[in-house]
């Protein structure tokens, strides 16, 4: 919504979470109720895991902390709980973290709907026939890279912060899928639902206008 007068949602390249996404982790065995009185260290204010966790536990306190420092600033005391994203949701467990909450799981019980976390814009200056053909180079890609799942990710571990193969290709999994290609219509109705309640609860500051790129 912050750049919806400038660009336009295109319908492949997102992110959709299919009952998970990000995660509420701790040292400690917390009940939601708990949760939702403790100082979480947030990955952004302007991601869809805040946007999420907000939702979840409408003015909990948060503290922003690069993502990929969250688990270690756990661990170490200095809070109490983290917000993970990325592949900390395949490693926490390792570091001896619990999981309290699954958003994915908690907005799929409260929806019905998957978790929509990440996609691509395009600006709309292009106009409607570049960024159409932007769309479709996109979708095109995505095709191959689904078509050629060894050499995707074979290209894909130089960028895997040390994860090993068998993670990765875990990762990959649950968030380059058919929802990559095209929203679908659930997914569409996913992304209008969480900035609608989004922007009913006072964290995001403008309705939605929701377009996408044909």
């Amino acid at each position: 919504p912050y750049l919806q007068d400038h660009y336009a949602l295109l319908p492949s390249g997102g992110s959709v979470g299919e009952g998970y996404g990000p995660m509420i982790v701790s040292p400690q065995p917390f009940s939601e109720s708990e949760i939702r009185q403790k100082r979480i260290a947030v990955p952004g204010k302007l991601t869809t895991a805040y946007l999420a966790l907000q939702l979840f536990a409408p003015g909990i306190e948060t503290v922003v902390v690069p993502f990929d420092q969250i688990i270690p600033q756990v661990l170490e005391g200095k809070h109490e709980a983290g917000l993970i994203i990325h592949e900390g949701q395949l490693t926490y467990s390792k570091s001896g973290l619990q999981r309290v909450v699954d958003l994915g799981k908690w907005w799929f019980r409260v929806t019905g709907l998957p978790l929509p976390l990440g996609g691509n814009a395009i600006r709309r200056s292009l106009g409607p026939e570049l960024m159409s053909k932007c769309g479709s180079a996109l979708r095109q890609s995505i095709q191959y890279a689904l078509d050629h799942r060894d050499e995707a990710l074979a290209y894909s571990m130089q960028f895997a912060r040390d994860l090993d193969p068998q993670l990765a290709d875990k990762f990959v999994g649950m968030y380059v899928n058919e929802r990559t290609l095209d929203y679908g219509m659930e997914g569409r109705e996913a992304i209008r639902r969480l900035l609608e309640m989004g922007h009913k609860a006072g964290i995001i500051p403008h309705t939605a206008k929701l377009d996408f790129v044909e």
